[in-house]
């Protein structure tokens, strides 16, 4: 084997192994926050707010590491950006 061919394969390698590690993160299933869950959140990672043009209450949801860097999708209730006064 050559060195191009046994680069080429290593790069293949690392590709698959990114691949695989972004279908991973896809796959952590979401918890539904309650009244004294205990959170362990190290760092935020994104945050995405329900919304609605009238003042309700929607589902937003927070995806964090905790303190041993793992991933962690939380589903929580929030009021809508309506019930902000302008």
């Amino acid at each position: 084997m050559n060195w191009k061919n046994l680069s080429i394969a290593t790069l293949f390698a690392a590709l698959s192994l990114g691949a695989l590690s972004a279908q991973a993160q896809d796959a952590v299933k979401s918890e539904t926050y309650t009244y004294g869950t205990h959170l362990d959140i190290k760092k935020v990672l994104s945050s995405k707010e329900g919304t609605t043009p009238a003042c309700s209450v929607v589902t937003s949801q927070l995806t964090y590491l905790d303190s041993t860097d793992q991933v962690h999708v939380l589903d929580y209730q929030d009021l809508s950006g309506g019930c902000h006064d302008n």
